[in-house]
């Protein structure tokens, strides 16, 4: 896999607390001119204003606009994977519904939790190094189902990671709908309920092929 540009990666990071409280500020107000102007006017010059910094004080853990554009989509892609794992790590051993459930809450749940930030970040997310980022949030995911399936109490699956891959495909496309779309809560509430249904179907139809 093809990794992401020297020209993406940040010149350094974070480490006494007021500079990491920077650049937790410098991300914040990132995703605000995203989502209030867009991604052809969110420029390292308007960033800075909203944070209350100077762009040299950008440029010190920056390069460019892209790499803070490509930062800020990596953390929020960490936050997805990691929440993940934590709900597939908890749910290890336990019934095969009770595992298909935790996985479709988690993931939606860490997905729309911020809808704007994740519905401006798409566009970030089909450029700039973004594949890659977006590939490798997959891959754990990936990984944290699959891990969760093989360990079920009530079946065995025939190759967990084959369908978590599937699982999981088949979660993107309507997430990706509602946050373009701006489905109100209410469907939200029912997508949940619709997903949980088609991921449990799909997991317990693998189990009794088995």
């Amino acid at each position: 896999m093809r990794a992401i540009a020297t020209s993406l990666k940040p010149r350094k990071s974070p480490v006494q607390a007021r500079s990491a409280v920077t650049v937790d500020t410098l991300h914040a107000a990132t995703i605000q001119v995203l989502v209030r102007e867009g991604l052809s006017r969110c420029t390292t010059t308007r960033i800075a204003e909203r944070a209350g910094a100077s762009v040299g004080s950008l440029y010190q853990y920056y390069p460019n606009r892209d790499a803070l554009l490509a930062a800020v989509l990596e953390k929020h892609l960490e936050g997805v994977a990691a929440a993940v794992e934590r709900a597939c790590l908890e749910h290890r051993g336990r019934r095969l519904s009770e595992a298909a459930s935790a996985f479709v809450v988690a993931f939606l749940a860490a997905k729309l939790r911020a809808p704007e930030e994740a519905k401006a970040l798409y566009a970030v997310a089909e450029e700039r190094g973004g594949a890659v980022l977006v590939a490798r949030m997959r891959k754990r995911i990936v990984a944290a189902v699959a891990a969760m399936l093989e360990s079920v109490s009530d079946a065995r699956l025939d190759d967990p990671v084959t369908i978590a891959t599937i699982a999981l495909g088949a979660l993107v496309g309507p997430v990706q709908g509602v946050l373009k779309e701006g489905a109100p809560a209410q469907f939200r509430r029912r997508l949940e309920r619709e997903l949980v249904l088609l991921v449990t179907a799909y997991f317990q139809a693998h189990a009794e092929a088995s």
